[in-house]
């Protein structure tokens, strides 16, 4: 673990990218740079490659992407492919044509097929169809999963590169987007228990049956995952994990109905109202979790409880209102 390596954080000024960020801070590192999407366009590969060339980073964190939830993936899937593959693209490219060793690459769950069987396995990637309310960006995605294997299988021996990917579960936490119309459910929820609390609103309505079950994990935890994951040698990983290809999960390990999440963040917040379930919008696939033996073999597990982390989203959604 070199504490002087000159770290790039791609995607800084998101939930994910700040989270990494803090983290390595807290850590001990302290030649960490980022920029935002005013000061670098991510899109624009000339304007990485000058960057990079300028700056010759020793790390590359990949947390830059544009996300949403089930609405915004399933009315805007070109903007949602497009823009996400532009990003990683330039970004894994550029990094080997710099020089860049390292990269983690963050990913999804929802790179899995949509019938996967459960716990969800690295060795389920590519193995069926993809959930079709997110197949643009999860494509996105698994190119950029493959762009980081293939990159080591060519390049590994040669130029000493070892390319990582990350597949965390659903995130929540510090920095969440809380726009309704393209956040997902926690950030969602939160916002509409808050609002119909202070105006008294009798019933909220939520989306789908309330019967899916998703696996969550808070952000701060991941950022833990992802600098640890790094830091560990590539022989120690390859002992630790059967078929390595640089894919690894993380996530709790737990799931929960997205009814018992609902009335969990109602209680958090103080709504006594009634939650009714609508059955004919979109709720995805039944049920999502991962299977998490690989970082457990690597002996990291999650610290934060999801109640406890509903509440720590809870008075972060507080203050950022209050800032606002």
């Amino acid at each position: 673990m070199n504490l002087n390596a000159k770290i790039f954080v791609a995607g800084s000024t998101g939930m994910v990218g700040s989270s990494i960020i803090r983290r390595l801070k807290k850590d001990g590192y302290n030649n960490i740079f980022y920029k935002s999407r005013k000061e670098l366009d991510l899109t624009n590969q000339k304007a990485v490659h000058d960057f990079f060339k300028n700056h010759k980073f020793d790390q590359l964190y990949i947390a830059a992407a544009k996300v949403g939830g089930i609405q915004a993936n399933n009315e805007y899937p070109a903007e949602f492919i497009s823009e996400n593959l532009l990003i990683q693209t330039n970004l894994i490219t550029t990094a080997f044509n710099c020089k860049i060793k390292k990269i983690l690459f963050l990913g999804s769950s929802c790179v899995y097929p949509k019938n996967s069987s459960q716990p969800i396995k690295e060795s389920d990637l590519l193995n069926g169809k993809l959930e079709s309310t997110n197949e643009a960006y999860a494509i996105a995605k698994i190119a950029g999963i493959k762009m980081c294997e293939f990159y080591n299988k060519q390049y590994s021996k040669k130029h000493k590169i070892d390319y990582r990917s990350i597949m965390p579960c659903n995130l929540y936490g510090p920095g969440d987007n809380y726009n309704t119309k393209s956040s997902h459910v926690i950030p969602a929820l939160i916002h509409r228990f808050h609002n119909a609390k202070l105006k008294k609103i009798n019933t909220i309505k939520v989306w789908g049956t309330g019967k899916a079950r998703r696996e969550f994990l808070y952000v701060d935890d991941l950022a833990q995952a992802c600098v640890y994951l790094m830091s560990i040698e590539k022989k120690i990983l390859k002992k630790n994990i059967n078929n390595y290809n640089g894919l690894i999960n993380v996530g709790s390990g737990h799931d929960i109905s997205i009814m018992d999440l609902a009335n969990n963040i109602s209680k958090v917040i103080g709504y006594k109202g009634k939650i009714q379930f609508d059955k004919k919008n979109f709720e995805g696939v039944n049920q999502k979790v991962l299977d998490i033996s690989a970082m457990n073999n690597l002996n990291w597990k999650y610290k934060t409880s999801l109640n406890l982390g509903l509440k720590k989203s809870y008075n972060n959604y507080l203050k950022k209102i209050i800032k606002s």
